[in-house]
């Protein structure tokens, strides 16, 4: 039978491998593509990305909603607002320097970049150097802020679920506007030569 339960490990690399080609055909894989969004000259990852996770949690909900699957069926990570801060910070900033993330540094490695790959190298440094400091010191700092009411904003905050929804809705309109007008900007205003070689190369 088809492992697609949480100890699926083929489901997972299947997923993984279709996810990784939808990347690099939408051209995630080149980091000039991925720090232009730092500039706000290209809003493709988060436009992609938010529609990922909207759909997901309409998905999700619609799904409990109609019974097919149990509300306490997908795993909530604890919320520890200090360790997430630090460690987008610091993703971001190797996002924005280095122009992958962990996942793109793969989808790039395998579409042959090099620079892909010493960004994974140093991906599994840090990862063993953490390890290899994690103590006391690390653990408490992780483990302040934590929100102890509950994982989500209706648990912790008693907001409805559907409000949650329906602000992150609101949310991905407006990225789709602001982030397709700053993009015009960007590319500056089109001439009438560039019109008439875009036309000649959609014909």
């Amino acid at each position: 039978m088809f492992p697609l339960n949480d100890s699926g490990m083929v489901s997972g690399l299947i997923c993984g491998a279709l996810f990784g080609f939808v990347l690099e055909n939408a051209g995630f894989g080149s980091p000039r593509k991925l720090t232009a969004q730092f500039s706000l000259t290209d809003w493709s990852v988060f436009k992609v990305m938010f529609t990922a996770i909207v759909v997901a949690a309409f998905g999700l909900w619609g799904l409990r909603a109609a019974g097919l699957i149990p509300a306490d069926a997908l795993y909530v990570p604890t919320s520890l607002v200090v360790a997430s801060a630090i460690g987008g910070a610091l993703v971001g900033a190797g996002f924005a320097t280095g122009g992958y993330c962990p996942g793109t540094s793969v989808v790039g490695f395998f579409s042959g970049r090099l620079d892909a790959l010493l960004f994974i190298v140093g991906l599994l440094l840090g990862t063993f150097v953490f390890a290899g400091l994690y103590g006391p010191t690390i653990q408490a700092l992780m483990a302040a802020g934590e929100v102890q009411t509950g994982d989500t904003f209706t648990d912790a905050w008693g907001i409805p679920q559907i409000a949650v929804l329906l602000i992150l809705l609101v949310a991905l309109i407006a990225v789709f506007i602001v982030g397709g007008r700053m993009e015009r900007r960007a590319r500056g205003p089109v001439t009438a030569a560039q019109a008439v070689a875009g036309a000649g190369s959609e014909s």
